[in-house]
């Protein structure tokens, strides 16, 4: 059982400052915590500065708000755990580990010690916020386009390093205009909530979703071939198909027109999305409501 359970509340400034001034070991704590906005590197170099001072076997840090769960060492049944707070900013709970039980001193000066790693954890906690608003779509929760042109170039350049395959889908929502215009924008933003969720039912752990823009998305496979990528966006396109949107009083069905590029030797970024934005255009050419491979 732990024999500790603390609230590490509201920190101030100069409760941040008092407690560098407790000795050298606080200074060298807070100048290595500098280095990374990275929430394993920071638990990790604050585990190792302060284990001469207070030994511990292990840690365990969780943070909900970026799903982040790290475990180091060896897991016993005494510990220590402290959730972390810094002006009404939850920074997650940080657990650390041994056979003996932490006496009270230790505990005292844990406490002073974790004053140097409350600030380093809001500024990481700041820095992904901002890289998460960067590069995903709120509504859809979803990846957005910038995020998408970044990954592509990424994905292409390993393809054509490791000679594996990669495909790109793109959907567009059929007739979503008339949906807006009968319904009203709301039914419209429930519409695209409703199918990116229908589509991250189909694909596979390893596909990412991304929202181009408008009512158009973008699946990114990597390591999938032409036949693969066929079966993937058919099961896509008959999933939207097969469901129903209901909306206030009403009751919606909804298709979608998708095109499929396979990377082939001579490709970039620009040549590959291409080939998958004139497939789905064919696909709506052809009658919408299924998918057209290029």
């Amino acid at each position: 059982m732990s024999n500790k359970v603390a609230n590490l509340a509201l920190v101030s400034n100069v409760t941040f400052e008092a407690s560098k001034a407790v000795n050298l070991h606080h200074y060298d704590l807070s100048s290595a915590l500098q280095t990374s906005l990275e929430f394993n590197q920071l638990v990790t170099i604050f585990s190792e500065k302060i284990q001469s001072l207070i030994p511990h076997s292990g840690f365990e840090y969780f943070n909900n708000e970026f799903g982040i769960a790290i475990k180091n060492g060896i897991i016993t049944r005494n510990s220590c755990s402290y959730a972390l707070k810094v002006e009404e900013q939850q920074l997650g709970e940080l657990k650390f580990m041994r056979r003996q039980k932490f006496d009270p001193k230790e505990m005292d000066l844990l406490e002073s010690l974790l004053c140097c790693l409350i600030y380093p954890l809001k500024n990481a906690t700041l820095y992904h916020q901002a890289i998460d608003m960067a590069f995903n779509d709120p509504l859809t929760n979803t990846r957005n386009r910038t995020s998408f042109n970044e990954c592509l170039k990424r994905e292409i350049q390993l393809a054509h390093r490791n000679h594996l395959d990669l495909a790109v889908i793109f959907l567009d929502i059929d007739h979503f205009k008339r949906v807006n215009d009968i319904y009203g924008h709301q039914c419209g933003d429930s519409a695209l909530v409703a199918v990116a969720k229908w589509i991250k039912e189909s694909i596979r752990g390893s596909d990412i979703l991304y929202r181009y823009g408008g009512e158009e998305f973008v699946i990114l496979l990597s390591d999938t071939d032409k036949e693969g990528a066929a079966l993937l966006a058919e099961r896509i396109r008959s999933n939207i198909e097969n469901h129903t949107l209901a909306f206030d009083m009403d009751t919606l069905k909804l298709t979608a027109s998708l095109g499929i590029s396979h990377l082939r030797s001579d490709d970039h970024a620009e040549q590959l999305v291409s080939r998958a934005d004139e497939a789905m255009y064919t696909a709506k050419k052809l009658g919408r409501n299924r998918v057209v491979m290029r």
